[in-house]
């Protein structure tokens, strides 16, 4: 009798443990089919001319997929070339939603090897900035046929602007305008202006422990430091805890992007299991080291069209500091920078209102009226 009891008890245990284990999972990892929000009228009807879809296209042999989205399908179209590389773009829509979709069709390009991308056959050797380069013009190639738009709007964040600003170069025929956020322009000067406004920043309040582990660092005396550096959880970690990093009010990557990518539902839970996943692999790719090296000036001096700077004063990701003298050093037929006073790395998102507001009201018609330079006049204009 008591052995019975016993065994009955073991086996609550058991049952309880398991319960508890998928109790976890359910809220870390919450099932979905991984549909994405549609939109919907004023009397709760799905916009009837509106799309909210995943698609893929075979570039070379290999499944590309892409989140496509937008309230009316003759918008115009706008190919986002998202961060990390390997960070879902569409996650930070999902997350702070922007309202880009209400003026154009976007597609989320997920780069080869990441995210719905991902590939556990791929070999990272072959991630390279070419490959992914063919693959963006093979994107707007088929967006621009699928939606019978001869142009379309290119916009790239942080490593997004590492490749799309050299898309935009080679082949401005296929785009109205190249939208920068964040602009990547010399990173090895970024990432050492960052290092040393974070390591003054620690001396000064007395972080002892903070100053000796940036001091393990001195990225500025060899590739290799600079490469382990760059790599480390220290950077982000201080960038974040500093309001530098991807958003100025996050202050950790764990809870800002890890664990909220992981209860997305906009992804099935094995796509967002991928989503890391492909982070690794691009992580030990070329095209994510050549973006660390990217040196704009010498790649890109110009572009046959216009171009547009969104900028967080507080981005130390990719310095703001930069961003604005590499602005003032390229041609273009039309540009514009736009500070954002109360952003980091990711204006759109940050100060979402007043970036639709330039979209619609400068890029869209090809102006830059509302532009630093142009709202600096206006306040001397007023002033005199």
């Amino acid at each position: 009798m008591k052995k019975a009891k016993k065994r009955r008890r073991g086996k609550r245990a058991v049952w309880i443990i398991i319960l508890g284990i998928a109790m976890i999972f359910w809220a870390f990892l919450p099932p979905s089919p991984g549909k994405l929000p549609l939109f919907y009228d004023d009397s709760g009807n799905v916009i009837p001319d509106s799309i909210t879809e995943k698609t893929y296209i075979d570039v070379d042999g290999t499944q590309i997929g892409m989140l496509i989205t937008g309230k009316n399908r003759s918008n115009p179209i706008l190919l986002f070339l998202g961060g990390g590389p390997g960070i879902p773009e569409y996650l930070l829509e999902y997350l702070y939603p922007s309202k880009l979709a209400d003026e154009f069709v976007v597609c989320y390009l997920e780069y080869r090897g990441t995210s719905i991308s991902y590939h556990p056959q791929l070999d990272a050797g072959t991630l390279t900035t070419e490959c992914y380069l063919s693959d963006v013009a093979a994107v707007t190639e088929y967006l621009r046929k699928r939606f019978s738009q001869e142009k379309i709007y290119l916009l790239g964040h942080s490593f997004g602007t590492f490749i799309g600003i050299q898309a935009a170069y080679e082949h401005p025929e296929f785009y109205h305008a190249y939208i920068a956020m964040a602009q990547i322009v010399n990173q090895p000067e970024s990432e050492i202006i960052a290092y040393d406004y974070m390591l003054d920043h620690y001396r000064q309040v007395g972080n002892l422990k903070m100053v000796r582990d940036f001091e393990k660092y001195p990225i500025a005396s060899s590739d290799s430091v600079y490469k382990e550096y760059c790599k480390s959880s220290l950077r982000d970690n201080a960038m974040h805890a500093l309001g530098v990093g991807t958003t100025h009010t996050m202050d950790s990557v764990i809870t800002g992007i890890f664990l909220p990518s992981l209860r997305c539902k906009a992804y099935t839970p094995m796509e967002r299991i991928n989503i890391w996943r492909g982070k690794k692999l691009v992580s030990a790719s070329p095209v994510g080291a050549e973006s660390m090296r990217f040196n704009a000036y010498d790649k890109v001096p110009s572009l046959e069209i216009p171009i547009y700077f969104f900028g967080g004063s507080y981005d130390y990701t990719c310095c703001y500091d930069l961003q604005k003298e590499y602005f003032t050093m390229i041609e273009a037929p039309m540009k514009g920078f736009y500070t954002f006073e109360n952003s980091a790395h990711s204006p759109l998102w940050e100060e979402s209102e007043h970036a639709i507001q330039i979209l619609i009201q400068d890029i869209l018609k090809g102006k830059n009226e509302l532009s630093d330079e142009n709202s600096n006049r206006r306040l001397m204009a007023n002033y005199t």
